[in-house]
C-alpha cells in the first residue's frame, strides 16, 4: 500500500484481485482451447482434455507434442493482452502470470498427477515468462504514454471573461 497523499495510492482489495485472477485463468483456459482446437482441425487430430492437463502429452520428439507446445506458447501472447486488459499494471505482470500458471500447475496435479516430464516444465516456464515480459511491456507502453495537456492561455481565459460578463 502506498500513503493516500502520494501520486498513487493504491488500496488493497481483496475483491478486486480474485476477480482479475478468475478473469485471467477463464482467459487463460478459453483461448488456450480455442488454440488447441485451431491446432487439431489443421492437423487432424482428436480433441481431448488431456492435451490441457497431461504433462505426458508436452513432449518435442511427436508432432502432437510439438502442436500443443506452439498453442501454449500463442496462448501466452494471448493472456499477455489479457493481462494489459485486466491488470493494466506492469508492477504486477509477473505475480499475476506466476499465479495464473501455478493454478493450471495445480489442475495438471489434480487431473493427472505431479507433472514429471522435463519437457512440460520448459513449456510452462518459457511461456510464463512470455506472458510476464509481454504484458509487462504492453502495461509499460500504456502507463508511459503521453498525457495530452491544453494549455489556455491568459489572453483567452481574459476574453472569454469579458463574454461572460
Amino acid at each position: 500500500m502506498v500513503a493516500s497523499n502520494s501520486f498513487r495510492s493504491y488500496v488493497w482489495d481483496p475483491w478486486l484481485i480474485t476477480a482479475q485472477i478468475l478473469c485471467l485463468v477463464s482467459t487463460f483456459y478459453i483461448f488456450l482451447g480455442l488454440w488447441m482446437t485451431i491446432m487439431n482441425f489443421i492437423l487432424g487430430h482428436p480433441r481431448t482434455l488431456d492435451e490441457f492437463f497431461v504433462y505426458q502429452e508436452v513432449i518435442f520428439s511427436s508432432g502432437k507434442g510439438r502442436m500443443i507446445m506452439v498453442a501454449f506458447l500463442i496462448n501466452s501472447l494471448t493472456c499477455a493482452a489479457g493481462l494489459w486488459v485486466v491488470v493494466r499494471r506492469a508492477k504486477q505482470c509477473l505475480d499475476f502470470s506466476a499465479t495464473v500458471y501455478f493454478i493450471h500447475f495445480l489442475f495438471c496435479c489434480a487431473y493427472a498427477g505431479f507433472p514429471q516430464s522435463l519437457s512440460w516444465w520448459i513449456v510452462n516456464m518459457i511461456c510464463l515468462s512470455v506472458m510476464a515480459i509481454t504484458g509487462e511491456y504492453l502495461c509499460m507502453k500504456t502507463e508511459l504514454a503521453a498525457i495530452p495537456v491544453t494549455i489556455v492561455t491568459s489572453s483567452n481565459s481574459n476574453s472569454n471573461a469579458h463574454n461572460n460578463n
